[in-house]
């Protein structure tokens, strides 16, 4: 019997890669690219911030699952690249311990990024995609909340954040078209972001048996994603 050796030089293997990922062939000429996309998510987000004790220390509150959601709007210079404005509702809550009071923090933000898409093919049955681009995020509430056993004498945590914040947004994902003109598109995916700047506000006076439970905080999230779109 004989036997069968193929080797498989670092040549041979990115030009596989490129074959699988930039294909321009018939396969994919037999779907015309659409420009326009739109879609919405379902997009459950991570984050843990540092938070201040009554004792002037720092803790980190635990990371849970916060809710959000986003629709975006997106254009396709090409099959392989293209940008999309997403508008992103994000509620994160966040729970510490201080001695023996638990506290827990609420923020709601209304994020709009700005992405430049990279794909392998938008056209095509499936599609991996990576994003990046600035963040501009609008804070729409926040509220504090604290039980357990509370000493009179105890300084008391003030919560004050900025209106607006900045980050850095960056993520992958893939998409398959599931009609049979491959324009409607279920995706799934990750998404990072990056805070750039300090969201703690201390443009107010309080009192010295009170203090700020912010301070220089940043906030940098990790969200799954799923949600549909359709391209027209």
């Amino acid at each position: 019997m004989k036997h069968f050796n193929m080797y498989l030089s670092p040549s041979l293997i990115v030009s596989i890669l490129l074959a699988l990922f930039c294909n321009t062939g018939s396969a994919q000429d037999a779907y015309t690219i659409k420009r326009v996309e739109f879609g919405v998510r379902y997009m459950p987000t991570f984050t843990a911030l540092k938070l201040r004790t009554s004792e002037g220390g720092m803790v980190k509150g635990s990371a849970t699952m916060g809710f959000g959601a986003s629709a975006f709007l997106g254009f396709n210079f090409s099959k392989n690249i293209g940008v999309q404005g997403e508008i992103i509702y994000n509620s994160i809550s966040q729970k510490s311990m201080d001695i023996h009071v638990e506290r827990k923090i609420d923020l709601k933000y209304v994020n709009i990024p700005i992405l430049i898409s990279l794909n392998t093919g938008k056209s095509k049955l499936v599609n991996l995609n990576l994003i990046a681009g600035p963040q501009i995020g609008i804070n729409v509430g926040s509220s504090i909340s604290q039980s357990g056993t509370i000493e009179a004498n105890t300084p008391q945590p003030i919560l004050l954040v900025k209106k607006n914040d900045i980050g850095f947004a960056y993520g992958a994902g893939i998409d398959f078209g599931i009609n049979t003109a491959r324009t409607i598109r279920l995706g799934i995916g990750y998404r990072g972001v990056i805070g750039l700047v300090d969201i703690s506000d201390k443009n107010q006076n309080i009192t010295t048996n009170s203090y700020y439970v912010l301070d220089r905080t940043h906030i940098n999230t990790n969200s799954a994603y799923i949600g549909l779109s359709i391209m027209f």
